[in-house]
């Protein structure tokens, strides 16, 4: 919650300041997600107005700007499709209607979900990214910022050209306007900051390019062309129309919700942990869950599209000096405000300065020290790197790090799925002694070991420098007790944790008890 307390005079105008440069960004992002869903754009808005206030106040990361995102509207851009098939008997103005129903169920189940993972301490898990798929998602989410900006740059009729060369062409003689007001903009932010940080410096670009342009007259895409936003009004309950939805509609909804539960989980927790490498403090990822899905039901249930944390506008607002709740609690109140009250202001706005500021946030968002790090990392973690940058950029952010995840942990067993022993041959007898862990991958080096047939009458196996960690290490002990008991030999199994002696099945009066035996547990499968 806030701590005025905390505030200073300085805060309170950083905050304030930042707070109103992400509201002027979060609408044309709003607007052209909803584009994106195939909804009308006062849904991305409301989602975005409703979503970013909740978690503002609740949220596990003071600062950090929630809304509606292109990640998750693409989600439901698959919905829809499914929504078509399943009643191709409607007209389009009831299809429509019928589409925005179930996005809105579906971003309350999502919602609930996303609770449900907060509540049950879930959250944390995201510590199991490694840095290279962290990497990975930040490069290409940097990209796609880049990339969602290009089409506000196209040409009229872009259908009409046959190569990238002839769009190129047309894009420059049809908007060498937006171009040059792009240009300024990211000067601008570059340059501002050096000189003086009193106001950030987005802000300025916004105020000063829309006033050259309007009182220049001069002719340039401004956001009132991407939609009309005259009718705007404050959200207002609605329930969705559960009649509609049957059994069938039930299967398609709770997939796609569950889908964006977790592109929503992912990207908001992974863009907490970019602000906490930025910012040094670390944020709670299951009050985060939490506060998210508090606001994607609350979004749904007042006529917005479900959302997520966007690492753009949250980059631009740590940037800005925004680093308490007041700025984005600012960001989310002063979105809806501009849009209801202000519209023809906001519609006067120019593209061109709005493409600027995420071109600024895209090269700021790269991680360029990942680069650099390349020639010293180990290849699977450069592999992993370029992996995840990719599929975030061509595929899906859930698909990229769950990716790198699986990518990283195959690599981390295929690293150490090898098991050492030393022998030491005393009084007749064989003592292995083993190094390193014992599970599933290490399994074939672990029964590598050993020589039942040649081996004298007396066997130590001693795994005191070894850790059992799975039910597969323990079945490898049985099995090759056996082997030795078979032979005639004479077996001792010496420090083993008390869990794991209880766990074997044939080498259990094998075991020796010795008072440096260790206390580790085993990971069983049930």
């Amino acid at each position: 919650m806030f701590n005025i307390q905390n505030y200073s005079k300085q805060n309170i105008k950083n905050d304030l300041l930042s707070g109103a440069l992400v509201s002027v960004a979060l609408v044309p992002e709003a607007i052209a997600f909803s584009f994106i869903a195939g909804v009308s754009p006062v849904v991305g808005l409301y989602g975005a107005f409703i979503i970013g206030l909740i978690t503002s106040i609740l949220g596990g990361k003071p600062g950090m700007i929630s809304g509606a995102t292109g990640a998750v509207a693409v989600v439901f851009v698959s919905l829809g499709l499914a929504v078509k098939h399943l009643h191709p008997e409607l007209d389009r103005e009831t299809l429509s209607m019928l589409i925005l129903h179930y996005i809105l169920l579906t971003s309350i189940f999502a919602g609930f979900m996303q609770i449900a993972v907060g509540m049950l301490k879930m959250g944390k898990f995201i510590r199991l990214v490694p840095q290279p798929a962290l990497f990975g998602f930040v490069n290409g989410l940097a990209i796609v910022i880049a990339l969602a900006q290009l089409p506000f740059l196209a040409p009229v009729n872009v259908e009409q050209y046959t190569s990238w060369v002839e769009i190129v062409k047309a894009s420059f003689s049809e908007n060498y306007i937006m171009y040059v007001i792009v240009f300024m903009t990211m000067t601008t932010m570059q340059f501002l900051p050096k000189v003086s940080k009193a106001v950030p410096a987005g802000l300025v670009a916004i105020v000063v390019v829309t006033l050259v342009v309007y009182f220049g007259d001069i002719n340039t895409k401004i956001v009132g062309d991407l939609a009309n936003l005259s009718n705007v009004s404050f959200p207002v309950f609605i329930m969705p129309e559960i009649s509609l939805f049957s059994w069938e509609s039930l299967k398609i909804i709770l997939p796609t919700a569950f889908i964006v539960a977790m592109v929503g989980l992912i990207e908001s927790l992974l863009t907490l942990s970019v602000l906490d490498e930025m910012g040094g403090k670390r944020g709670s990822g299951n009050r985060e869950c939490i506060a998210l899905g508090l606001g994607n039901t609350t979004s749904g249930l007042f006529g917005g599209m479900a959302g997520c944390a966007m690492i753009g506008q949250s980059v631009i607002n740590f940037t800005s000096g925004g680093l308490g709740r007041l700025s984005s609690f600012t960001a989310a109140v002063l979105l809806i405000v501009l849009v209801v009250s202000f519209s023809d202001v906001i519609a006067a706005i120019p593209v061109a300065v709005l493409v600027g500021i995420m071109f600024m946030v895209s090269i700021g968002t790269f991680e360029f020290s990942s680069i650099k790090r390349i020639k010293h990392m180990p290849k699977s973690d450069v592999f992993v790197l370029v992996v995840v940058t990719i599929i975030t950029v061509f595929y899906d952010l859930a698909v990229a790090v769950i990716a790198g995840v699986i990518i990283s942990a195959l690599v981390f067993a295929w690293e150490h799925a090898k098991i050492f022993s030393h022998t030491i041959e005393e009084d007749g007898k064989k003592i292995y002694e083993l190094d390193g862990p014992l599970f599933f991958g290490s399994v074939t080096s672990f029964n590598e070991q050993f020589d039942p047939e040649h081996d004298p009458d007396t066997v130590v196996i001693d795994f005191k420098k070894a850790r059992v960690l799975d039910s597969s290490g323990v079945e490898a002990i049985d099995a090759i007790t056996m082997k030795y008991k078979k032979s005639g030999k004479k077996l001792t199994l010496r420090h083993l944790s008390e869990d794991c002696k209880k766990t074997l099945k044939t080498a259990g009066p094998f075991c020796s008890y010795e008072e440096d035996d260790p206390t580790y547990k085993i990971v069983r499968d049930y």
